[in-house]
């Protein structure tokens, strides 16, 4: 056993657990869900690193051989490697625990436990998009994503991708052109960039303070093909909604949709061209997975009543904005049980007195006119 993490060592302190989160990384069969277990049956990471493999056991999830292995660790050296080695490449680890960690992707089904982090995640990102899409981007692709990412930069919206080629560093390179945020998130370890042609584009972001590069994978880390599926549940878990910009019928952009989906996100799909190669965003609104991308104002105004640092616009005096004289009681009555916060139709439909049947068929007309949104989960609000 380590001496950091003897049972008579001191009471832990932030700097100490977060050592330890480290040291759990680097035992070889402990992956994130199990983690969070220990450490939500033990109380901390430095409680599960001075454990005895019997309360180890003890835990949902964690075998026998697990356990031993935890127990048996006693490698300080290589997690002051590990830290050395990000401390060179100006990364530091973001814990779970920790107030600047992502706050939408602590709330996802499989958070990482730890998040390595070049760069700076500001308040502002938890107001996030992802913008992702085909390796292998067409020119109308590239412009979509280039247009979607300046248009969603323009609202105060950080860009989300995984700088790959293609559609990713379309995304990136557009919002911070627009004088946005982006962050980057990496198959790799933080100081390994892949592609390595984008290191350019990683350094602009770093210089500019308008960003950061994460990933859950220790310094070091070479791309594999296995890392980038685990990628793609951060960028979608960390971000409000994701785009697909241009997608073959099967590819990681649809992953990213499914994983979004999974999380009760909005997925927005760019149509495309009926006879190209990349027809998997049809597929997506055809089946309303997605809904049809027209521009990033929509995307702005769909996530609005969302977002954890909204902008000052003329929005949250949506509800008190002049009615128009056309509209039939039933309709009034409906707005007026509406405010600019999402509710759940039911909620909606008890407080204007109507039947469900009614109050949906109404509710459509008055989207249709531009009057109100309806979010994911049938919930609806004042537009």
């Amino acid at each position: 056993m380590g001496t950091l993490f003897h049972p008579s060592a001191p009471v832990t302190d932030s700097e100490t657990d977060r050592r330890a989160l480290v040291a759990l990384g680097l035992v070889p069969g402990v992956g994130s869900a199990r983690v969070r277990a220990l450490v939500s049956a033990l109380g901390s990471a430095t409680a599960v690193m001075a454990a005895r493999p019997a309360q180890l056991a003890a835990v949902d999830g964690v075998g026998r051989q697990t356990a031993e292995a935890i127990a048996r660790w006693d490698d300080d050296p290589a997690v002051d490697r590990l830290l050395e080695r990000a401390e060179r490449a100006g990364a530091r680890p973001v814990a779970l625990a920790d107030a600047d960690y992502p706050a939408l992707l602590r709330r996802i089904y499989d958070p990482p436990p730890l998040l390595w982090v070049r760069g700076r995640l500001a308040p502002e990102d938890d107001d996030g998009v992802a913008v992702v899409g085909t390796r292998k981007a067409s020119d109308y692709g590239r412009r979509v994503a280039e247009e979607v990412a300046a248009g969603l930069a323009g609202h105060g919206l950080t860009v989300v991708s995984g700088l790959a080629y293609g559609i990713d560093i379309a995304a990136h390179a557009a919002a911070l052109d627009a004088g946005g945020r982006t962050v980057a998130v990496l198959g790799s370890g933080v100081d390994r960039i892949y592609p390595a042609r984008h290191v350019g584009l990683v350094r602009r972001l770093l210089e500019s303070d308008r960003g950061a590069v994460v990933s859950e994978l220790p310094p070091g880390t070479e791309p594999e093909a296995g890392h980038f599926p685990r990628r793609n549940r951060i960028v979608a878990g960390m971000t409000l909604g994701t785009v697909i910009a241009e997608s073959r019928e099967r590819g990681g952009a649809l992953l990213t949709a499914a994983l979004a989906l999974e999380e009760g996100r909005e997925v927005f799909a760019a149509p495309a061209p009926l006879f190209s190669e990349t027809t998997g965003t049809n597929r997506l609104i055809q089946r309303g997975y997605a809904a049809l991308l027209t521009s990033a104002d929509e995307i702005a105004e769909v996530l609005a009543p969302l977002r954890r640092h909204p902008q000052a616009t003329g929005a949250a005096n949506a509800a008190e904005a002049p009615l128009p004289a056309d509209l039939t009681a039933v309709e009034r009555r409906l707005l007026d049980a509406l405010g600019t916060d999402p509710r759940p139709f039911d909620a909606v439909v008890d407080a204007a007195g109507v039947d469900a049947s009614t109050g949906l068929v109404y509710l459509l007309q008055l989207e249709f006119r531009g009057l109100v949104r309806q979010l994911a989960g049938k919930q609806f609000y004042r537009s």
